[in-house]
């Protein structure tokens, strides 16, 4: 949903998505906008309908639809966009950028992994370790991505490289410089995989499997 959105000419703007044409330059603007919202709906019947098949309580279904919902509301990923487009052009300081970037980004990783901590049972505190290590990986993802945008062509990316250089966004390596942000990446992922050290390994391991791919992903 949110990546039909955000490719959209009044978003980022941009023609390609994993080396194809973007939802609108495929289908039309009408179909793109009306797709994202059908999917945004979704979404919420596969999580409602997903927890009544499997006999998860009707507490913890309401928590897991309300993580959902405020993670693209004006809690997340609408608040993120919204401080993303007005402050192109304009001097941005880093505590404003991870504002930015937890909420467009993060935030909707942390209610995918929260929802899965709170329907599985889990206690409060390990939801809200599940929560931090998302919000690291989820601001990881940004970072890595910011990097790639300046050092990585179209063809590698799977989408228009440079994009935010041309939108005079504020970027990680812009205000940091590319090291710098590498950096900040590494710290991000020693972050995430240490709020799991306390969990079951086995059961663990795809998260961590999941923030190494991002740390260390090339497109």
């Amino acid at each position: 949903m949110s990546l039909i959105h955000d490719d959209m000419p009044c978003m980022d703007d941009d023609a390609l998505r994993r080396g194809r044409p973007s939802n609108h330059v495929a289908f039309g603007e009408f179909t793109a906008l009306l797709a994202g919202d059908a999917l945004h709906a979704l979404a919420f019947e596969h999580v409602a309908r997903g927890c009544g098949d499997h006999g998860v309580p009707a507490d913890r279904t309401l928590r897991a639809v309300a993580e959902l919902g405020s993670a693209s509301g004006t809690g997340g990923v609408a608040a993120g966009q919204v401080a993303d487009k007005e402050s192109e052009g304009l001097p941005v300081s880093l505590a404003m950028l991870e504002y930015i970037h937890v909420h467009k980004t993060a935030r909707l990783l942390e209610a995918a992994a929260v929802s899965g901590a709170i329907v599985g049972g889990g206690a409060d505190a390990e939801v809200e370790r599940v929560r931090r290590y998302a919000r690291c990986v989820g601001l990881l993802f940004q970072v890595v991505d910011d990097v790639l945008d300046m050092t990585s062509t179209s063809e590698q990316l799977g989408k228009t490289a440079g994009k935010d250089v041309e939108a005079d966004k504020a970027t990680y390596p812009k205000l940091l410089g590319v090291d710098k942000a590498r950096e900040y990446a590494a710290d991000l992922l020693a972050m995430a995989e240490a709020e799991l050290d306390g969990f079951d390994a086995e059961r663990a391991a795809p998260l961590r499997h999941l923030a190494r791919f991002i740390a260390y992903r090339q497109h």
